[in-house]
């Protein structure tokens, strides 16, 4: 009986095996990892203000409606430039890609960019834009 009971023990174990492991979340190698996405935007002085006015108004209302996390914004001065330097959070780089699609496809966003253009001038001389994929053993990650 005991080798019949150990057989009915095996039996069982193997048929549950599957649905729990199909029922377990995804490991960690298995998601995407999360990023963070630098900017810097080189921006004449003479509109920094109102830079910052539209930057404040619209694009990270706008923005919002697309899904972006800003973390944090910066004024930065470098080279004699003025520099205007924003951190975001994304899931993952595929997010990421499509979040800036459609932000840049948004008519709202483009209807004010020509209006603050046509009225102010240039807004941004040069954007350079990092995208941060953290370290396994990085501060501030799980295990690192």
């Amino acid at each position: 009986m005991p080798t019949l009971l150990r057989i009915l023990t095996l039996a069982a174990s193997l048929a549950f095996a599957p649905a729990a492991a199909s029922a377990a979340p995804p490991t960690p190698a298995a998601r995407p990892a999360p990023l963070q996405q630098l900017r810097i935007h080189e921006i004449p002085r003479a509109n920094e203000g109102v830079f910052h006015d539209r930057f404040r108004d619209h694009a990270l209302r706008i923005m919002a409606r697309h899904g972006f996390a800003v973390r944090s914004i910066w004024r930065s001065e470098h080279a004699d430039k003025v520099e205007f330097v924003y951190l975001l959070d994304w899931p993952d780089a595929a997010t990421m890609k499509a979040a800036w699609a459609a932000f840049m496809a948004d008519e709202e966003w483009a209807a004010i960019k020509r209006e603050t253009g046509a009225r102010h001038g240039r807004f941004v001389d040069a954007i350079s834009d990092r995208t941060l994929e953290p370290l396994p053993w990085s501060p501030g990650r799980a295990g690192g």
